[in-house]
């Protein structure tokens, strides 16, 4: 089982960027499908973002295509989710996550199988 630990969020103004870290031991990422999900209070949690496969192949949600970017460096074991023109409907807690690639491919949380902790994110108006 891959352990995950996120870094990075906190308080910015509508606008701003921020980049969210996480750090992954135990397993190589490059065996895995590396996810970014969000859950905002009283909201489900909500896909933003994957990153995986030998071509680092991303996917996006509907929210935050455009705006938000996922990399990877394989050599240190870490995901990346550079977040751009937040908004305030962006505050939420995020969380990394991890898949053993398979296929079908899947955004789906309840596919994912570690998970992180999460960072806390807030975007002010």
């Amino acid at each position: 089982q891959v352990q995950l630990v996120e870094s990075g969020g906190g308080l910015v103004q509508a606008g701003g960027s921020l980049r969210l870290v996480c750090v992954a031991s135990g397993r190589s990422i490059s065996n895995y499908d590396m996810g970014w999900f969000r859950q905002a209070p009283g909201k489900e949690r909500e896909f933003v973002a994957s990153i995986g496969g030998p071509e680092a192949s991303t996917r996006y949600g509907d929210s935050v295509k455009g705006r938000f970017r996922a990399s990877r460096y394989i050599a240190e074991n870490t995901v990346y989710l550079r977040m751009n023109s937040l908004k305030p409907e962006d505050t939420a807690d995020y969380y990394c996550a991890a898949r053993l690639i398979r296929l079908p491919p899947s955004t789906a949380w309840d596919d994912f199988d570690s998970w992180g902790q999460g960072t806390q994110v807030t975007v002010s108006s």
